[in-house]
Parts: structure tokens; sequence; C-alpha cells
């Protein structure tokens, strides 16, 4: 079905490896053609209870392809921008977790589509950076939004400014990404962490999720107004009567997504 692109279900886990490994998995248009196909499967998948996005080879995404973007005019690099950033938007939107494993490079447009994910995963392998003003560009696909509200106004700057690259000791310690792997232990990292998601009630997870990205973009007062409201929604749900009714019981809880 795709060209560049592998996806597979793990049980309810559904995992999208990146595969064009002769450009380092750059995002060209048939990629993102391609991404947007899958991330539509993922979002009318309602079995799917959370979402890894890695790379195939030595690569997670080396960025958006340069030579695709070179010839643009100020309408084309517009254009190209706006489809980007609706994509990163829609992974960043799903409703159920996402996690980037970052096998290798995440440059440019790859760092943003990690910073589209819910976690960060790296192998110790993993590089991660913004070069973009060395080429004469801004970030173009929302990483001058995502990067400083991941690891702080100052540290995103510093490196979107100067466009170096870090390892990922450095990316765990500002806070870009959540933990470091061996490289032959990312993924089977990855998969255990989405079942720590999925074996939770997926609504209640869900709401979970809504109300912190939602929140983190409104004063205080109004965030907990919104997670006052999705926590009296979860009392509509079957599965709040079978997790507390499996609590008071003293055994495991079987969810169904209702």
């Amino acid at each position: 079905m795709y060209k560049f692109l592998k996806y597979e279900k793990n049980e309810n886990i559904g995992i999208l490896t990146i595969d064009r490994q002769e450009a380092l998995n750059a995002l060209n248009s048939a990629v993102i053609t391609e991404l947007e196909q899958a991330i539509g499967e993922v979002e009318a998948d309602k079995e799917l209870g959370a979402l890894i996005i890695t790379g195939a080879g030595r690569s997670f995404v080396a960025g958006a392809d340069i030579g695709e973007q070179y010839p643009l005019d100020v309408a084309g690099g517009r254009k190209w921008g706006q489809r980007g950033s609706a994509l990163m938007r829609r992974i960043e939107k799903l409703g159920i977790p996402t996690i980037a494993a970052v096998n290798g490079f995440a440059l440019g447009g790859g760092c943003e589509l990690a910073l589209a994910c819910d976690i960060i995963l790296a192998s110790e392998k993993a590089k991660f950076g913004q070069p973009e003003v060395g080429l004469g560009i801004t970030p173009g696909f929302s990483g001058t939004q995502r990067l400083p509200r991941r690891v702080g106004l100052g540290k995103a700057k510093e490196l979107i400014f100067s466009g170096k690259m870090i390892k990922a000791p450095e990316a765990k310690e500002i806070g870009l990404v959540n933990a470091v792997y061996a490289p032959e232990e990312l993924m089977n990292g990855a998969i255990e962490m989405a079942k720590s998601f999925t074996k939770n009630a997926p609504i209640a997870v869900k709401y979970a999720k809504a109300c912190i990205d939602r929140g983190m973009q409104m004063d205080i007062d109004d965030g907990i107004a919104l997670e006052n409201e999705l926590f009296a929604m979860c009392y509509a749900t079957k599965d709040q009567k079978e997790g507390m009714g499996a609590f008071l019981e003293k055994r495991p809880a079987k969810f169904e997504n209702q």
C-alpha cells in the first residue's frame, strides 16, 4: 500500500516506520502524502490505543527534502510549510498517545515530527537539531512553536539560532527526550511504554491527553474548568464503572473503550 512507509499493528498498538533510507528518510512530497494517508488510517481505527512512529535504517527523519524546497518562491514556501504543519498538527491532535522512537538523525522536519508526538524516546545514536537557519530559512513545520513549549524559551532559542545538533544524553537533560535506550532496545522500550498506556481506560487516557494539551494553551482557571468537565464526563462511561468496580472487587479491570 505504501512505498515509503511500513504500517503494522502489535495488538492495539500501531507502529509506523518511515522507510526512505536512500535519503535518510527525508520528507519529500511523496512521503508526506503517504504520512497523510497513514494518519487518516490511524484516525479511523477505533481499536488503536497508541501509535509509535520511527525510522528505518540509521535515521529517524533527517529533515525535509532540500532539493524539493530549493526552487520554491514565497507562495511555494508558504504552501509547503502549511502542508507540513497541518500534518504535524493532525499527529499532535490524535486522541491516542503517540511515541516517537528516534533511532538516528531527527533534524529539521524530523525533529518537528518527533515534537508532534506526546513522548520522545531516543536511541543512544539519536541526534536532534533544527539546522534550518544555516540553509537561509526558519523551521517550517512548527518547530519554533513546539520546541520552546517542550524545552523552554532560552534553550529553544539557543538550538534554533545556532542550528547545532545535540546527542541523545543532552536531549534528555533538557527535557526533549523522556528516555534513552541502547539501539537494540529502543523499540522494545517504546512498545513497553505504549502497553503501559493501553492497559488503562482508553477514554480516560484520551480525556487526560485533551486536558493537558488544551489546558497548556489556557490560563489555569480555564484549564481547571476543562479538567472538571472531562472528569465529570468519565462518569458517563462503562469503563469508569469497570475500573472502580475492579478496584473494589480486587480484580484486573477489563476496559472496553465505552
